[in-house]
């Protein structure tokens, strides 16, 4: 196990910063080796403290475990919160949204595998912070949902299309992790985004109900299928961008810079 840089046994440091230098100690571990396989030996040794002084400011494994959940689903709330309440367009939140999951995965410390990949999840004090974190942010988007459409959707309904959109988000962002990040960051959350907000923008607004039967196509009640010939969303038969299409470069780029 490495030694944290710049620790050394016996060093006095100042409680918030001898606490703040365990949790990060911790985090490594956690993140490399899951909670279960994670020793609060090898968690004093990264720190390059000893066990005792490590028992002094967190008396066991989960109060360390719980310590930086609090601050990591904290994280990931503010972060939806911030693309939600920034200013511009619907669209813009909707982009902005899709990309503060894709920050939060993309963080050097793994941080999201103690969110989205606990293995204590048995553990009810994990189950509730968990539970917590995706509810304020699902809650969140759904009442963005409903003051963007109008009053198109219910809050039941909003609250539906709004946990889809996280776990689009999230899911997404954990595969483009997993897969090495094979496309630029600003990139891939701009090409998720396109796909939500394609999504959002097929839902009514102005109080309109949203009936699933009146949904369907009438191709698809006359037992027809789409013709081969037809034109891609956003575009039309001559590939002329419509209204409201989604341009994933400019996009990307924007949110490069």
């Amino acid at each position: 196990m490495t030694q944290a840089p710049g620790s050394s046994r016996g060093q006095r440091l100042p409680r918030s910063v001898r606490r703040a230098q365990l949790l990060d100690a911790a985090q490594s571990v956690f993140a490399s080796a899951g909670y279960h396989a994670a020793a609060m030996d090898d968690i004093a040794e990264r720190a390059g403290v000893s066990k005792p002084v490590l028992y002094q400011h967190f008396p066991g494994k989960l109060d360390l475990y719980l310590a930086l959940l609090d601050t990591h689903c904290s994280t990931l709330e503010q972060l939806v919160r911030t693309a939600l309440e920034a200013k511009g367009s619907p669209r813009s939140r909707v982009f902005a949204t899709i990309a503060a999951y894709f920050d939060f995965v993309a963080q050097d410390d793994g941080a999201f595998r103690m969110v989205f990949e606990s293995d204590l999840t048995s553990e009810p004090q994990v189950r509730q912070r968990i539970d917590a974190v995706t509810r304020a942010a699902t809650e969140a988007i759904a009442d963005a949902i409903v003051r963007d459409t109008s009053g198109g959707l219910s809050d039941d309904q909003a609250l539906l299309m709004a946990a889809s959109l996280a776990g689009l988000a999230q899911v997404s962002a954990r595969h483009w992790l997993a897969q090495g990040t094979p496309v630029p960051r600003a990139e891939a959350a701009a090409l998720v985004g396109g796909l939500a907000w394609r999504g959002v923008t097929g839902f009514p607004t102005g109080g309109t109900e949203v009936d699933g039967a009146d949904a369907d196509s009438a191709d698809d009640r006359d037992g027809d299928t789409p013709q081969a010939d037809a034109p891609r969303p956003g575009t039309s038969h001559t590939g002329d961008e419509q209204p409201g299409s989604v341009d994933i470069r400019e996009e990307s780029v924007h949110r490069a810079g």
